[in-house]
């Protein structure tokens, strides 16, 4: 299955097997998967009506963040990422970027994890979940 098709769908076992797929993929592979879990848990706790599904979803999102921030921690890539504060957006001041191949992603967040400043701009697109969905496929024709 295709990534659009896996973020579209809302079939958990679905869900799973690509993130167990994509994870064979050494840290290209368990970054992408980091990358689309937080933004389908961030786009599902937009949607979300009672708080105690919403706040499950962004405990996963948040969750998901710090792997970002942890894989990418890790020295050997190129990915240029880091934090910056966002004064416009009040209780999520930090925002994460990361500069895919694919493009820019970016995920506010409440609190500032680890990682180095970014030194870059936000690009002004709101894109994310399309890079990212595109930086999946990408990984998994290169590393298949």
């Amino acid at each position: 299955m295709k990534a659009y098709e896996v973020f579209h769908q809302n079939n958990g076992d679905v869900t799973k097997a690509y993130y167990a797929e994509m994870n064979t993929k050494g840290l290209a592979g368990q970054l992408a998967v980091a990358l689309f879990r937080a933004q389908k848990r961030s786009l599902a706790a937009k949607k979300y009506r009672g708080r105690q599904y919403r706040g499950a979803a962004y405990e996963v999102k948040n969750w998901s963040l710090s792997e970002i921030c942890r894989i990418l921690s890790i020295p050997g890539h190129n990915y240029k990422w880091g934090w910056k504060r966002d004064s416009n957006t009040p209780g999520f001041e930090q925002v994460l970027y990361v500069e895919l191949p694919t493009g820019q992603c970016s995920f506010h967040s409440p609190d500032r994890l680890t990682g180095p400043e970014f030194e870059g701009e936000w690009s002004g697109v709101r894109n994310s979940p399309d890079v990212i969905i595109a930086f999946c496929d990408s990984v998994e024709a290169v590393i298949a």
